[in-house]
């Protein structure tokens, strides 16, 4: 039996060796838009050379390729680079998220809230609490990764428990849990204007807001938690059996302290300022939040939520800030915005390529191009919707196995995607849902995740010869767990006709 086992073991480490060597041979996230970029150039070039062109099924009008290889459009690739960088939805969007969330990160709300929540649980649910506090961690970019999981190790084993199962099931939370929140963070306003860039290829006056999968990312939060918790204690910890050196990793958990619970104080006393007049604004049928038809979907809320995120998040930082003695003056709150600014360099380079290709592939009608003829050739297979949607979820997290960046993924497959679904009747919300549970599921399998190698090193505080393989055959089973219920629950979603989120619906009808 034990050398079947080994066998096993030997057999993943060399499999996950090769995907490893084959993720890291990749070129850079921004380096492969850059190549995809002169790719579009050339392929159009190539297309229209061939004539190829299609039917539109909206407008019966027939689309050519533009050849920007031609003078013209040589030209414009000159002229609109600024533009097409300056001018892509995603940019401005995450800029703005991030200041706010910046002040709450540096003040350290976001690190006391999760310390609080955690500590704060009954033993019996302290499994639930720490996968639950993983998926809203996810609202303020990397805290998880640095602060929850090396945490949950020391909790777990304070509490007598196996620290490994404290971290994978805290592990589980912030990385598998991706796609699911209570709260909105800096994914959402991110995913949905590449969704919006992409669905525009098709239809330019559609608008993706950054709430269009909140309800289902709310309902996916408690499933998640719940199936989280389940494995954790049924056959994670089980499995790992008693932890024997549990004296020698022994550390005080330290409490709240008294400035840090006026800190909070003063946030909640932000909170509920805000949310008064929030409901202020919503309640009276002329409320000065509401819509201009008088409505809630067409509310400023809904459309500037990424204001409203701004304010909400600065505030409560900026509160705690001053509250717990983190904050001195005004320079010490510029300095945490600086510093979430400084934190997007990378993207900022990245997005300036994602922006050019996404202009590229739009000008050339190729998007929309390859849209109608996948649309027609998936329409003619008949697979029904179920069958398709759970295809493009296997498709997005085998795709997620080598590639880390789920923005960078997204960008890739939005302008493919999203157009052939419109196409089919399906929204740009349920596409953008679908791909975030497959972007999810196999999150904390992929040796490409950015944060996989400081997860070995968390893992080989507890046991030492922990590696990849030790990280894979832990988290496997929420892998698979996650997948097969989420799927499901999209599969209820479908088949009840929700909506994904405020305005957000399952279908889409083109102009006529």
């Amino acid at each position: 039996m034990e050398k079947s086992v080994e066998k096993k073991r030997s057999w993943t480490d060399r499999f996950l060796n090769v995907t490893e060597k084959f993720g890291n041979a990749l070129p850079h996230p921004a380096t492969l838009f850059a190549i995809f970029a002169v790719m579009a150039i050339l392929l159009s070039g190539l297309a229209s050379l061939f004539g190829w062109q299609a039917v539109h099924p909206g407008t019966k009008e027939t689309i050519e390729v533009v050849n920007l290889l031609s003078i013209e459009g040589l030209h414009r690739i000159l002229i609109e680079m600024v533009d097409n960088f300056t001018g892509f939805a995603p940019l401005g969007i995450v800029m703005v998220a991030m200041l706010g969330i910046g002040i709450a990160e540096s003040s350290g709300l976001i690190g006391t809230l999760i310390r609080k929540l955690v500590l704060s649980a009954p033993k019996k649910m302290l499994t639930f609490v720490l996968v639950l506090a993983g998926i809203l961690s996810n609202t303020a970019s990397d805290v998880g990764y640095v602060l929850l999981i090396p945490l949950a190790g020391i909790i777990f084993v304070a509490v007598d428990r196996h620290p490994i199962a404290g971290m994978a099931a805290a592990f589980a939370g912030v990385s598998g849990g991706f796609s699911a929140n209570l709260i909105l963070g800096t994914i959402d306003p991110l995913i949905a204007g590449l969704s919006q860039e992409a669905a525009r290829i098709v239809d330019p006056t559609v608008t993706v807001n950054p709430t269009a999968n909140y309800y289902f990312m709310v309902a996916s939060t408690f499933v998640i938690a719940i199936v989280g918790t389940l494995v954790t204690d049924k056959l994670i910890e089980p499995r790992l059996g008693v932890y024997k050196d549990a004296d020698l990793h022994k550390e005080e958990i330290h409490d709240i302290t008294d400035l840090e619970r006026r800190g909070l104080r003063w946030a909640l006393y932000v909170v509920i300022f805000l949310t008064a007049i929030t409901l202020w604004g919503l309640i009276p049928e002329d409320g000065f939040f509401r819509g201009a038809d008088g409505g809630f979907l067409t509310s400023p809320l809904i459309k500037g939520v990424v204001a409203l995120l701004f304010l909400g998040a600065g505030g409560c930082g900026i509160a705690y800030g001053f509250g717990a003695k983190v904050f001195k003056n005004d320079a010490d709150i510029m300095k945490g915005m600086a510093k979430s600014m400084q934190s997007l360099a990378g993207y900022y380079v990245l997005v300036f390529f994602a922006a050019q290709f996404v202009a590229y592939f739009k000008w050339s009608n190729l998007g929309v191009i390859m849209a109608i003829k996948g649309a027609g050739a998936l329409m003619a297979a008949e697979i029904g919707m179920i069958p398709l949607m759970i295809l493009f979820v296997l498709l997005s997290a085998l795709i997620n196995m080598l590639m880390g960046s789920a923005s960078a993924k997204w960008a890739i497959m939005a302008p493919i995607f999203i157009p052939m679904f419109m196409l089919m009747g399906y929204s740009p919300e349920l596409s953008q849902v679908v791909y975030r549970i497959g972007d999810s599921v196999t999150n904390v399998i992929s040796p490409m995740m950015s944060f996989f190698a400081l997860i070995i090193a968390y893992f080989q505080k507890y046991e030492k010869n922990a590696g990849i393989g030790t990280i894979i055959a832990t988290m496997l089973p929420y892998s698979v767990a996650f997948f097969v219920v989420w799927v499901i629950v999209l599969m209820v979603w479908i088949l009840l006709g929700l909506p994904l989120g405020p305005g957000a619906g399952l279908e889409y009808s083109m102009p006529q």
